[in-house]
């Protein structure tokens, strides 16, 4: 993931920092507690495609 892109890049739902999770290659969001998923080294910023991170899932 390009650090520039990331620091560009906000959570579409509370306009937050976003951190890369590089196993689970997604964007999460430890606010709204969201993961985007990147497809083809493309990230997917759209509320509906993201998943709701576990309770024990840490961020």
């Amino acid at each position: 993931m390009d650090k520039t892109l990331l620091t560009i890049l906000a959570c579409p739902n509370c306009k937050g920092s976003l951190h890369y999770n590089k196993e689970q290659r997604e964007l999460v969001c430890p606010v709204c507690r969201l993961a985007y998923p990147i497809r083809d080294g493309i990230p997917v910023m759209l509320i509906k495609e993201a998943r709701t991170l576990a309770a024990d899932e840490s961020v």
